[in-house]
């Protein structure tokens, strides 16, 4: 279910992606070659996330991950980076599971706030 969102999301930002470097290239500003290469390293780094996440997370870490970035992608863009940096310091020692993937949302979720309506 997560994976479904998530590749919508990267082919969309590829689409953007390339679009501004086609619009460029028909300027006249930007060699073929860079386009290529541009959208080729754009979509390695893409998979690289995504293998490195899947391997980090647990499968229900995955999933919530996933409806988040359904509904808040700006959220869950913040969150796989703050996973990855850990990764890449080395300050994971086990899997991402659930209760810690919510711990992390915690933290970085801004506070909600409170409306309360009064009735005269």
């Amino acid at each position: 279910m997560a994976q479904g969102g998530e590749d919508s999301e990267l082919e969309e930002l590829r689409r953007r992606r390339i679009a501004s470097l086609q619009s460029q290239l028909s300027a006249g500003q930007v060699d073929p070659n860079f386009l290529a290469a541009q959208q080729a390293e754009m979509e390695r780094r893409s998979s690289e996330q995504r293998d490195a996440l899947r391997k980090i997370l647990t499968p229900e870490a995955r999933e919530r991950l996933g409806r988040i970035r359904l509904a808040k992608p700006d959220v869950a863009q913040a969150v796989e980076q703050q996973i990855l940096s850990l990764a890449v310091s080395g300050r994971l020692r086990r899997q991402i599971d659930d209760e810690t993937l919510r711990q992390i949302l915690e933290r970085l979720m801004p506070e909600k706030r409170e409306i309360k309506i009064t009735r005269r």
